[in-house]
């Protein structure tokens, strides 16, 4: 399967006076109704809302700076066509942004390095592997799901949610497995980037799903489908399938698509989920030396890691939100810290993520539980966008 990147950047600062714009009359009016700031939250135009049947020109520029914002165009169905314009707009607290559609010449646009990156990693066995300048995860395929039940050394069998503890704002997927391939690396050592020291096994990671039934928790083997969908400057956003699973008796459809933008230490997942009316989003308890806390809409594990320290966390608008549990085993990898999610006509949102505190962007727990509340007043109050 071939990866399309479908991005396009458009040049930051470039000016109003050096566009070749068509006359457009088109408005985009962020509000923000909100006590602080907004940034690093993404907007989505439809080609159709914007009455635009050809984007791939199409820019937008901020009215009171007259300046191009960057943007990337996204091909939701891999028709070749592009759907969607993405940007990411700084709205002030209690107040609104506006951004005139503009029409472009093929000179007026830069291509850019990718910051929101993923792809199917077929070289170590098959992964697949997202990442934006704060955070990287990777789930397991069909192959080695398949090692493991053929008693093949190497193989992983889990739906868990790994993750890659990175340092550095730029891409290192490609460059850890090159290194890993080559031999002349590893990335679970850090030399500087990071590393690859977080345990999974069969525990749910950073954001595996399970179902409860009774006191037991099931859940789904490897995906076994996948597609990109965008990766660039913005955003990264990919599908996966996976076959029915039993859950006590329940069979259970899954599939979802994973988006990750850029400078969000969260990822979302978008489950389409049928056959239960709940699921339970799983974080590991590791050696259980750690805290679980919770408040609305959030919750929270934070433990010694290595040498360092790790928060990891799940969080869900409150159409979604019921209720925690942690759950504690005698098996290994089995003990999780739980959000119960409630299904909403098939369909369960929520972001699971975390902070390593040796990348820096926190200076602790306590600070990472502040972004919490933050992180989940907002997606439960979204940017208001018009288009006039």
């Amino acid at each position: 399967m071939k990866i399309r990147i479908s991005s396009l950047v458009l040049i930051a600062g470039l000016l109003l006076g050096a566009c070749s714009e068509k006359n457009n009359n088109t408005v985009i009016v962020v509000k923000n109704n909100l006590d602080v700031e907004r940034t690093f939250e993404t907007v989505e135009l439809s080609a159709d809302k914007l009455k635009i049947k050809d984007l791939t020109l199409v820019g937008l520029k901020n009215l009171k700076t007259k300046i191009l914002v960057v943007t990337q165009l996204v091909d939701l169905d891999d028709d070749g066509v592009m759907d969607q314009l993405i940007f990411q707009p700084v709205v002030a607290a209690n107040s609104e942004a506006k951004y005139q559609v503009v029409k472009l010449s093929q000179n007026e646009m830069v291509t850019h390095d990718l910051v929101c990156f993923s792809r199917f990693v077929p070289e170590r066995t098959d992964d697949y592997t997202w990442e934006n300048d704060k955070v990287s995860f990777r789930v397991y395929g069909p192959t080695a799901q398949k090692m493991v039940e053929d008693s093949v050394p190497g193989g992983t069998l889990s739906s868990g949610v790994d993750v890659w503890l990175k340092r550095v704002e730029y891409p290192i997927i490609d460059k850890w497995y090159k290194e890993f391939v080559d031999g002349v690396g590893t990335y679970h050592e850090d030399t500087g980037e990071g590393l690859d020291n977080f345990h999974v096994g069969v525990s749910r990671g950073v954001g595996g799903i399970a179902v409860k039934s009774g006191d037991s928790y099931y859940y789904s083997k490897n995906f076994s489908a996948w597609r990109t969908i965008t990766t660039g400057p913005l955003r990264t956003s990919f599908s996966l399938k996976y076959e029915n699973w039993d859950a006590n008796g329940a069979i259970v459809e899954e599939s979802k698509i994973i988006t990750l933008d850029r400078g969000n230490n969260f990822t979302q997942f978008n489950t389409v989920i049928k056959g239960v009316d709940q699921i339970s989003v799983g974080l590991t308890l590791h050696e259980k030396d750690g805290e679980v806390s919770e408040a609305k809409g959030w919750l929270n594990y934070y433990q010694p890691h290595a040498d360092s320290e790790i928060s990891t966390s799940i969080v869900a608008a409150k159409a979604y939100f019921d209720t925690v549990e942690t759950y504690n085993s005698t098996v290994k990898d089995l003990s999780n810290a739980y959000a119960h999610l409630n299904v909403v006509d098939n369909n369960v949102l929520y972001y699971a993520g975390f902070n390593w505190k040796k990348s820096g962007q926190f200076k602790d727990n306590k600070a990472w539980e502040s972004y919490l509340d933050l992180f989940s007043l907002k997606i439960n109050n979204p940017l208001v966008v018009e288009i006039k």
